[in-house]
């Protein structure tokens, strides 16, 4: 039997396939055989009660010239008839994700494997979830209130401030007590006491790296790539311009996983990226976690075809 695996991500025109994690799964899926169903969340819609999308066949090829994917026919195809979906669409978590999570929930209540569960995507903040595992995270407060934060700054002296609904790196501001300027930061961050966002004791050991380490079905791959930021910055994330190298994975870093598998394994949440800097949890990506082909490459890994294995013994099961 063909499996039928549909992917809703972002427009394909616009990533970078040799570095692109999305792209690494669809060339293992198509090295499987299967057949590749293109979607963009705005082409999923519901016909009364059925999960549909305005799909598009789909060939890539691993090429760095810009001819790495190719179209074929459209269709109307009801999500029931997919075997697998996998949803990669980047943050932010707005209105319009959540819509696309209640339509994919419905194809999964008709059998279809989804990529990760909707309803854990919608529960799980990629800044607040590692909250549920206080011993694997810095101190951290979550507040819209500006005393709260000036207090909390003062507390630690030395502070990350970060949108809750961001990613690559965005809005992200390092605040020192006695810093002039952190009023207007967090009346900007917060629009005045109207939006809750993250501080979190800065981590000097940002400096060896903010790791990002993958896990399926709650087991880490064992490397992971730690993320270095440039001269003078403190953010980590490639997007803001960090240098990616690759380190085995510590005990502490082990351990750290071994906290949240469970959870993880309960939620359905199969591809999970943790960010972790020197002993922490700092972020638990659960909507598009990135950096298959940078630790493939670095150490001839397949982990989009470890991940496949593990969807494949899902589907078959009894």
């Amino acid at each position: 039997m063909t499996i039928k695996l549909g992917i809703v991500m972002d427009p394909i025109e616009q990533i970078k396939s040799y570095k692109d994690s999305s792209f690494a799964m669809l060339l293992e899926a198509q090295r499987r055989g299967y057949e590749l169903f293109y979607m963009q969340p705005e082409d999923l819609y519901l016909r009364d009660t059925q999960p549909m999308a305005t799909s598009t066949l789909l060939k890539v090829w691993d090429r760095n010239d810009g001819q790495f994917y190719g179209f074929g026919a459209s269709a109307h195809t009801p999500l029931r008839e997919l075997d697998i979906i996998l949803i990669r669409q980047d943050p932010p978590f707005n209105q319009d994700y959540l819509y696309v999570t209640h339509i994919l929930e419905l194809a999964e209540a008709q059998g279809v494997l989804v990529v990760n569960k909707p309803q854990s995507l919608r529960d799980a903040n990629e800044k607040l979830f590692a909250s549920w595992f206080p011993a694997c995270l810095p101190p951290t407060l979550v507040s819209a209130k500006a005393t709260l934060l000036k207090d909390f700054v003062s507390e630690q002296q030395d502070t990350i401030f970060k949108p809750l609904d961001a990613m690559g790196g965005a809005s992200i501001f390092r605040v020192k007590q006695g810093d002039p300027n952190l009023s207007v930061i967090i009346e900007t961050m917060t629009d005045h006491g109207k939006h809750h966002i993250m501080a979190q004791r800065y981590l000097p050991e940002i400096k060896d790296g903010d790791k990002r380490i993958l896990l399926i079905n709650g087991e880490p791959i064992p490397y992971a790539l730690a993320r270095i930021p440039q001269q003078g910055e403190t953010r980590g994330n490639i997007a803001a311009g960090g240098r990616g190298e690759g380190v085995a994975l510590s005990e502490r870093d082990m351990w750290l996983c071994q906290q949240i598998a469970p959870k993880l394994q309960q939620k359905g949440l199969l591809f999970v990226g943790l960010d972790v800097i020197g002993d922490y949890i700092t972020e638990i990506n659960v909507t598009s976690p990135t950096c298959i082909r940078e630790l493939d490459k670095l150490y001839d890994l397949n982990i989009a075809g470890t991940l496949f294995d593990c969807l494949e013994a899902k589907i078959t099961q009894p």
